[in-house]
């Protein structure tokens, strides 16, 4: 019992001195505790056999092996840079980071690029007056003759320099503004002077007359002792500035004293009355919610409605004057156009598109009886004024103008009433002379080259009872017309909108389709690598098995070959036991040794 003591003592690790009787005895429990000790090492050594082969058996071989394969760094990087480069292109490509930008920039801000265009454009912007001067003034009044006969003059040129002052930006997503429309004459680029002398009809004389035709007999009768006493004429001879900017007239002047709030100057001018601004401020979207519609008009002094008219002929809501028109068009849509000198908004439709300086453009025209009062098209009847309807192709603007008699039509009568044409002598209708047109960047909403042509005229009706006016009743009487035209970009502006519409684009998607070719290489290079690799290492893991077998072998031989050593050395022990001299004191002890023995092996 005190020798299996000593056994599980040792193989627990436990040590114990002992205390011998004899010599012989103790010699014997040395060597015996020598003997046990082997023994329980074997047992150590055979668990961590047992224990290796369990790890070796649930860890991969790349982990202990030395001569495991493992992918070079060349395809992991050519891999990873490959699946970055492609999903990163791929989102590139389908949210396109330019255009987001480009829509920013296209909306109004402080200092913003595109709202500093807006609110003082840096554009060639000019106004070009044609004058008809009458050349039988003297034939036409006498009776000699049955029509008047007119003579272009001009153009007389001035340069617009339009200008949105006092910017307010409001809490709606619209920004405020005085308008500014001071000209300039421009000497060089006019055929004539503004001191050239014309016989030009008298606005004052025919506008007073026409107002107070139908007023009481008793009014009538001052008013015409007054023309007479006056010698007051309706073709007089006056200068080109005169006429365009303001000529003295007693009647203007009586009026003006008499009735300041009906006449609120004392001289009378076309240009100048269309180009009283004064006081006058529009609203506009600055596309916060809504890029399309960056810059356009939502209020014209304060309200969506013009006072002149009802109905749909009143509003001026998304209008646009011209400076910016709305961004992203569709080559269906129409553009919506409002000037305070027209007095109305009007309808433009595509007609064609261009390539102008490297910017693509839609080309735009009024459309089809855009100046109709309800002949050719019943939803335009509501500019017939007080329900009365001039004649096809003339607009009556009389409220615009102070009450006087005063009609937009196209210049020289195009696509007019033509007996309106034949009552006069030297107009000449000629397309592309007399017709409007704009040609707009779509994406942009950028003017690249426009020209508005209206002509001013005074619908006279029965003013045949006043005095000295009897030849012009129910007369379409022409007396200027203009055109306000920008003409191409300046060379910077045009440079600048070619790089935001055309270069940097291309520059993206070149960006992006490179990305993705590169990733897609990348990805295809580091596939034929590790496909290579494969095929050079298709021997390796033969070796790998082999190599592994080998030393399971070795490690299985040298394992059994110690196990066995280490039974005969406990055969000669247990042998030795059964021969000492206490066979009974002994046997249990033999019998729990051979048992462990069993256990061990």
């Amino acid at each position: 019992m005190k020798d299996f003591v000593m056994i599980w003592n040792r193989f627990a690790g436990r040590r114990y001195s002992t205390v011998n009787v004899n010599q012989n005895q103790s010699d014997s429990s040395e060597s015996e505790e020598m003997t046990i000790a082997r023994r329980t090492n074997t047992i150590r050594r055979k668990s961590s056999v047992v224990v290796n082969r369990f790890f070796n058996a649930a860890l991969p071989n790349a982990v202990h092996s030395p001569i495991s394969p493992r992918w070079p760094k060349s395809i992991f990087m050519l891999m990873t840079l490959g699946s970055i480069g492609l999903a990163t292109g791929c989102i590139l490509l389908v949210f396109q980071p330019y255009e987001l930008l480009f829509r920013l920039k296209v909306i109004f801000t402080p200092g913003g690029e595109i709202f500093e265009m807006w609110r003082k454009p840096d554009v060639e912007l000019y106004l070009k007056v044609f004058l008809f001067n009458v050349t039988n003034s003297e034939e036409y009044l006498t009776g000699k003759e049955s029509k008047l006969r007119f003579q272009e003059v001009g153009p007389y040129v001035y340069k617009e320099s339009l200008e949105h002052g006092n910017v307010r930006f409001n809490t709606n997503g619209t920004v405020s503004a005085n308008l500014h429309h001071p000209l300039t004459y421009v000497r060089e680029m006019s055929n004539g002077t503004e001191l050239d002398f014309l016989i030009l009809p008298n606005i004052a004389l025919l506008s007073i007359t026409n107002v107070m035709r139908d007023a009481s007999y008793i009014t009538r009768l001052g008013l015409n002792m007054l023309i007479l006493h006056t010698d007051t004429q309706p073709l007089v001879r006056m200068t080109a500035r005169e006429f365009m900017f303001g000529y003295e007239s007693t009647l203007v002047t009586l009026g003006n004293n008499m009735m300041p709030s009906w006449i609120k100057f004392d001289k009378l001018g076309l240009i100048d009355r269309m180009y009283d601004f004064d006081g006058d401020f529009e609203t506009v979207y600055t596309g916060e919610t809504d890029v399309r519609l960056t810059g356009l008009i939502d209020k014209y002094n304060g309200n969506v409605n013009l006072p002149q008219w009802t109905g749909k002929c009143a509003n001026v809501n998304g209008a646009s004057d011209a400076v910016k028109f709305p961004s992203y068009i569709q080559p269906n849509d129409t553009i919506f156009f409002y000037r305070k000198s027209l007095c109305r908004s009007a309808y433009m439709g595509r007609t064609g598109e261009k390539f102008i300086n490297g910017l693509h453009t839609y080309e735009y025209k009024f459309l089809e009886n855009q100046l109709d009062n309800g002949v050719y098209n019943p939803e335009n009847k509501c500019f017939c004024r007080k329900g009365h309807c001039l004649q096809a192709g003339l607009i009556d603007v009389t409220d615009c103008y102070y009450g006087f008699p005063i009609a937009l039509s196209f210049p020289h009568f195009y696509k007019t009433d033509p007996r309106i044409l034949e009552a006069v002598e030297g107009l000449n209708p000629r397309a592309n002379l007399h017709e409007s047109y704009a040609y707009v960047q779509p994406k942009s909403g950028l003017p690249v080259n426009l020209a508005f042509r209206f002509q001013i005229n005074m619908a006279l009706q029965n003013i045949g009872h006043m005095a000295r006016v009897q030849k012009f009743e129910n007369f379409v009487l022409p007396l200027l017309w203009f055109e306000i035209g920008m003409y191409e970009l300046p060379a910077s502006l045009n440079t600048r909108f070619w790089l935001y519409l055309n270069a940097l684009p291309v520059v993206e998607k070149v960006g992006i389709y490179g990305l993705i070719f590169a990733a897609v290489v990348a990805i295809f290079f580091g596939v034929h690598k590790i496909v290579l690799f494969q095929t050079k290492g298709s021997l390796l893991p033969q070796q790998w098995q082999a190599t592994a077998d080998i030393t399971s072998q070795k490690l299985q031989f040298l394992t059994n070959r110690r196990l066995s050593c280490k039974s005969n050395e406990m055969d000669t022990h247990y042998s030795s036991l059964l021969d000492s001299k206490e066979p009974n004191g002994t046997s249990d002890v033999t019998t729990e040794l051979a048992n462990l023995k069993e256990e061990i092996v």
